[in-house]
């Protein structure tokens, strides 16, 4: 099968949208699928061979962050070309209501169309002041994905329509083989808790595992707080106490490989994220280690954890629970060690053999008896 994906945001920037049309595009190539991928991209020289830059992106206030998206005629004629040159039996677009790319393949492309929508959020005015311009264009996407029913029930409530659920995918592998480094593991009396995101992002909730870090430094005096994603340590200077700040360890950006060691070094995960979380990768991803998650009682966080969760939740933006909730475990290293076994377990759930068999059913059926995307 011939695959177009279209992702909104910049290739060049980190996100949970670029990674997932990333390793889709990967898993569907290693089983003999013809894939091309169109985004923005700012350095074109170093962009992998399935993929075509549709422009330089610039920075956008867009759901509660800042997304680096594409827009005008410059990025219309190359996603026209893209979509011409292609002769795909299938276009994939991937936030097809972010004003950058996806919209515009969504207005030039005929054909079978799937979107996958990855975006939660109770009210929004920028999706309920679009509907009307792109409503014409939504009736003719043939199948519909949401990552998470939180996504499922945006599309619901600012769309109209519905769409199947199918989450996130994970190389679960790839995960369990980590490797545990000593520089990073925590002991007896010196447990590690590890935060990823981007640090001054509010809605990732740093400031709130900052202040929740000085009340469990009171209580298990050696604790280390191990921070990786991009931003600089000056940005959150001011969340920190002292003690917090001599505690804290940042990494910075880091890569796949080192993403996975960092995860299956720590006692814990700690996920404090205050709002517009659809889904919750990396947690799954640090349950894919074995790693037990501390994580805001977000309702995508909650369904990621599972009927039986491989961890823990606790009020969102409430730093003296989340305190109590780690020093707790800490303390009780049996039920850490359940809550790792369970991790690993339920992570099983999003790996990708699994997601993407769910991806190309989705395909096969908008394709039957359709001509190709034009």
């Amino acid at each position: 099968m011939r695959i177009g994906l279209v992702c909104p945001y910049s290739w060049d920037v980190p996100g949970g949208v670029q990674y997932h049309v990333r390793d889709l595009a990967g898993w569907l190539r290693q089983r003999g699928h013809e894939v091309r991928v169109l985004a923005p991209a700012e350095d074109e020289s170093d962009l992998p061979d399935y993929l075509t830059s549709c422009g330089r992106a610039v920075p956008v206030r867009y759901n509660g962050s800042v997304a680096r998206l594409t827009f005008g005629p410059v990025t219309a004629g190359r996603v026209s070309r893209w979509l011409s040159e292609g002769d795909f039996d299938v276009v994939h677009l991937h936030e097809p209501m972010t004003p950058s790319a996806s919209v515009i393949a969504l207005w030039a492309a005929t054909g079978p169309i799937v979107a996958t929508f990855h975006t939660s959020t109770l009210r929004s005015r920028a999706m309920l002041a679009a509907h009307p311009l792109l409503r014409p264009s939504l009736e003719r996407i043939t199948g519909r994905i949401a990552v998470s029913e939180d996504a499922r029930r945006t599309v619901r409530r600012h769309i109209g329509g519905d769409a199947v659920v199918i989450p996130n995918g994970v190389d679960v592998a790839q995960f369990a083989g980590a490797t545990p480094r000593p520089e990073w593991a925590g002991s007896p009396g010196r447990p590690t808790i590890g935060f990823l995101g981007r640090i001054a992002e509010p809605r990732k909730g740093f400031a709130v595992l900052a202040e929740a870090f000085d009340a469990l430094l009171a209580a298990i005096p050696g604790a280390r707080l191990l921070v990786a994603g991009p931003g600089e340590p000056a940005e959150v200077a001011g969340l920190m106490t002292a003690r917090v700040a001599a505690a804290t360890e940042f990494l910075g950006a880091v890569d796949d490989a080192t993403k996975a060691d960092l995860l299956a070094s720590i006692d814990l995960y700690a996920a404090p994220n205050t709002h517009g979380e659809s889904f919750g990768i990396v947690l799954v991803e640090a349950m894919a280690t074995g790693t037990p998650v501390v994580a805001s009682d977000l309702p995508a966080f909650i369904s990621v954890l599972g009927e039986r969760p491989g961890g823990r939740v606790f009020p969102t933006a409430d730093p003296a629970a989340l305190a109590r909730v780690i020093v707790d475990l800490i303390r009780s290293p049996g039920e850490l060690r359940a809550l790792g076994e369970r991790a690993a377990s339920r992570a099983g759930a999003f790996d990708w053999d699994r997601v993407g068999r769910d991806v190309v059913a989705v395909y096969d059926t908008v394709t039957v008896a359709a001509e190709p995307v034009r």
